[in-house]
């Protein structure tokens, strides 16, 4: 398979805290990637470091055989890396339709020259994760499940060639996880490499074709779902030891 994006020893201290600790990987093209770990492993971090808003201390990321290191977040989002944000924060003022026209106009390549047509693919990107009956709403009247949605619309208006996806299904319940959890494979299915981070097992098993386990900032499993999810370092790290 052909890598899209590799990440070559990633390191990134704050102060005294190494938070991400000498990491390496590839997600190749098509490929859905999942990142499991528990809270403060270093996986949100990891992927600001691949969407450009936190520098790495050490090492490399690599877009399609390129160094990206020196290329700017707003600069990555034009040449395909979109991701979501874990805390949601939508343009407010500005109704569903607007604020997901923003990443249109701002995408891959540069973005969309016109408003209308901004707008036109913000449309088609709104129904397609499901919000397309709240388009003249204004964003910030959204509940905390239909912002999650916001946040993919917003992200896959940018026309990404790799998609950066944090908890998008945080707090949803299953119904609602199991309606993401289809967005994400017609995501895919449109020839987007996706990087999913998530708590919700079940979800991370049924979408991923890989998962990589990260643990006090260093990976620590990286494989096939069930061989991973079986690994007895990684059900420790969730767990903990089982007393004898």
């Amino acid at each position: 398979m052909t890598a899209i994006l590799e990440a070559r020893h990633l390191t990134r201290r704050f102060s005294g805290l190494l938070a991400v600790n000498d990491v390496s990987f590839t997600l190749n093209q098509g490929e859905i990637l999942g990142f499991i770990g528990p809270n403060g492993a270093g996986k949100t971090t990891l992927i600001s470091l691949i969407s450009g808003t936190l520098a790495p201390t050490e090492g490399e990321v690599f877009f399609l055989g390129k160094s990206i290191n020196s290329v700017p977040a707003y600069q990555r989002a034009r040449l395909g890396i979109g991701r979501t944000f874990q805390i949601m924060r939508p343009f407010p003022g500005l109704s569903v339709l607007d604020n997901v026209a923003v990443g249109a106009l701002f995408g891959r390549g540069g973005g969309e020259k016109k408003l209308r047509v901004a707008r036109e693919k913000a449309r088609e990107c709104l129904n397609f994760v499901g919000l397309g009956k709240h388009i003249d709403h204004r964003a910030e009247e959204l509940g905390g499940p239909d912002r999650k949605r916001l946040e993919l619309a917003k992200a896959l208006a940018m026309q990404p060639q790799i998609l950066l996806c944090d908890e998008v299904m945080a707090g949803l319940n299953l119904v609602e996880i199991d309606e993401v959890i289809e967005v994400i494979r017609k995501v895919r299915s449109q020839g987007i490499s996706i990087i999913v981070i998530e708590h919700v097992i079940k979800a991370i098993k049924t979408l991923s074709d890989r998962i990589m386990v990260l643990h006090h900032g260093e990976k620590i499993a990286d494989g096939a779902p069930d061989e991973v999810l079986a690994n007895t370092t990684v059900v420790e790290a969730y767990l903990g030891k089982k007393r004898t």
